[in-house]
């Protein structure tokens, strides 16, 4: 299976730590970066919860150490 060089958040998740993943990658803060995915999702155009469970799929799971 095809993975992206992103890992989902281990400390700072909600659901599967997607979004926060996508923030700890890019040095984002987390809350505002849901809020705006959530924005997104709110949109008709943007089909946010089927991104999120592909991302989920395809993002590296988080380390266990």
């Amino acid at each position: 299976m095809m993975h992206i060089p992103v890992r989902r958040s281990k400390d700072n998740q909600i659901l599967g730590g997607v979004i926060a993943g996508f923030c700890e990658k890019y040095d984002w803060n987390p809350a505002i970066g849901r809020i705006l995915y959530v924005a997104l999702t709110l949109t008709p155009a943007f089909p946010g919860i089927i991104i999120y469970l592909v991302l989920l799929l395809l993002m590296e799971s988080p380390e266990t150490n």
